[in-house]
């Protein structure tokens, strides 16, 4: 993402407009420059590239453009290493306490780095030269960084990064935020929620699966303390959202005139058809390599009833459950399974808590034995559906017996 710095947008009333860049063939050209100029530095310093950018923005009146895809660059596609035979302090000391023992000249100099080339060779059983030695006195800093690897996005996929980057920045100020997801596939719905999730944000969800869900989510602004931290992590919720097929949603912003220093409210909306591009990659098949392997030996299982993936959400108050599998019988029934394997206590209690909130549905509960429920305060007694205990592997046919006997 940009820094603030780097963000640029207009007021249309109340409405703000992030700066979003066409895909033709001069920003196109520029996205290809500021790629060069990384290709160019590679097994080179930072300060080598930086000075190259400096080049790059020279005095154009679109320097924070070409600033922000260098930033872009450098955060996402770069790798910079310290490139020293020996920890920078370590040789340091080793160097000046060699040198210590002579007179300082040109000539010494060069004896110092080639007697202590011959000894780390020896140590390390490598061979060192005395230039790695130099280079590699003061590689701890920052600019002595060298870039080892430089993963090069599209000149497309650059400017897409950039657009996307814009519209994320949007967020880092807003006060609350509304996601209305409309009807889309189940499983589209569940990556949503694993993001909301993942990124430890304050949401509440109303609605159903066949209707759609409306998101309400608290924005770093409306903290007791606004938290920097708190905007970043709801900025990175909006790539996951471009996943789900069809949704709108709509912020109340607070920006700080820096000048006045006066506080403005704003208002921001997206949909479905923004026509900005996720980098984040699809949701995975499976969850973890115990849901791939329950439905792969379900497979060889002589049974009429048919194993699906994802594809019914459960509402309760506050959340939605998405059940990991859904068997579906040639008659007509279907029963839920949820697998609850390797986790932390709190995911326990809210998982039970959940459990005891389904209604009108027939669930069965997968759960491991390795669990210590007792210590997440939670008692299986207490669960009104069929429980299924299994220690390494999912066993299909304990499944199959449950949904058959209940």
């Amino acid at each position: 993402m940009l820094p603030t710095d780097l963000l640029s947008y207009r007021h249309n009333g109340e409405e703000l407009v992030p700066k979003r860049l066409p895909i033709d063939d001069r920003h196109l050209q520029l996205a290809q420059a500021a790629i060069d100029r990384f290709q160019d530095c590679v097994n080179d310093t930072q300060s080598t590239l930086d000075r190259k950018l400096k080049e790059f923005e020279g005095d154009s009146p679109d320097y924070r453009l070409r600033r922000g895809l260098a930033h872009l660059l450098k955060s996402h596609s770069c790798t910079f290493e310290m490139v020293s035979p020996l920890d920078p302090p370590e040789l340091r000391q080793r160097v000046f306490s060699l040198s210590a023992q002579t007179v300082p000249s040109r000539v010494t100099t060069t004896q110092t780095l080639d007697r202590l080339a011959t000894e780390l060779s020896r140590e390390l059983n490598s061979e060192i030269l005395p230039d790695a030695i130099r280079r590699g006195l003061y590689a701890d800093l920052q600019e002595n960084r060298i870039l080892t690897v430089f993963d090069p996005p599209t000149p497309e996929n650059l400017l897409h990064r950039y657009n996307l980057s814009q519209v994320q920045g949007i967020f880092y100020r807003a006060s609350d935020i509304v996601i209305n997801a409309h009807r889309n596939v189940p499983g589209q719905y569940k990556l949503l929620f694993r993001y909301l999730k993942l990124f430890s944000l304050m949401f509440y969800i109303e609605g159903d699966a066949d209707c759609g869900f409306t998101i309400t989510i608290d924005g770093p602004t409306s903290l007791f303390k606004p938290s920097t931290r708190y905007g970043l992590a709801i900025a990175k919720l909006i790539p996951a959202l471009l996943h789900v097929t069809r949704w709108s949603l709509k912020a109340t912003l607070h920006t700080r005139n820096p000048q006045t220093k006066t506080t403005r409210i704003g208002r921001f909306a997206l949909d479905s058809d923004c026509g900005l591009v996720t980098h984040y990659p699809p949701g995975k098949p499976y969850d973890s390599m115990l849901e791939q392997s329950f439905a792969k030996r379900w497979l060889s299982l002589d049974t009429p009833w048919q194993l699906e993936r994802e594809v019914d959400l459960i509402p309760i108050p506050g959340s939605v459950m998405v059940p990991d599998f859904r068997l579906v019988h040639p008659d007509g029934r279907d029963v839920l399974l949820e697998i609850v394997g390797y986790w932390r206590p709190e995911y326990l209690k809210k998982k039970f808590s959940q459990v005891r909130h389904v209604e009108n549905r027939r669930l069965v509960l997968a759960v491991s034995e390795r669990l210590n429920l007792e210590k997440a305060g939670v008692r299986a007694s207490d669960v009104s559906v069929p429980l299924v205990w299994f220690k390494e592997k999912l066993q299909p046919q304990a499944v199959l017996d449950a949904i058959e006997s209940d």
